[in-house]
C-alpha cells in the first residue's frame, strides 16, 4: 500500500510541479542585437542579456509583461 501512495505522489508532483515553475516573467534585451523579449526565468548570462525591466520587475504573468514591454523605451525604441 506504501508503494501505491509513493507512485501516487510522484505522478502527482510531476504534473504540479511545473504548473508553479513559469510564475516569473522577465523582459530581457540581447546584448548584441538590442532585440527585446520575454523570458521565464531571469537570465545568469549577463553578457549576452540584460533584465530591462523597470527596476526588475519581475511580471507574474505574460500578458503582463507583454504589456510592461511596451512601456520600456529600449524596447520600444527597436
Amino acid at each position: 500500500m506504501n508503494v501505491k501512495a509513493i507512485v501516487a505522489a510522484s505522478l502527482l508532483a510531476a504534473f504540479v510541479t511545473p504548473a508553479f515553475a513559469a510564475d516569473e516573467f522577465y523582459v530581457v534585451q540581447d546584448v548584441k542585437t538590442k532585440k527585446c523579449t520575454i523570458v521565464d526565468q531571469k537570465p545568469v548570462d549577463t553578457t549576452t542579456t540584460t533584465v530591462v525591466s523597470p527596476s526588475g520587475t519581475i511580471y507574474k504573468t505574460r500578458s503582463e509583461a507583454e504589456t510592461g514591454m511596451k512601456t520600456v523605451k529600449v524596447c520600444s525604441s527597436n
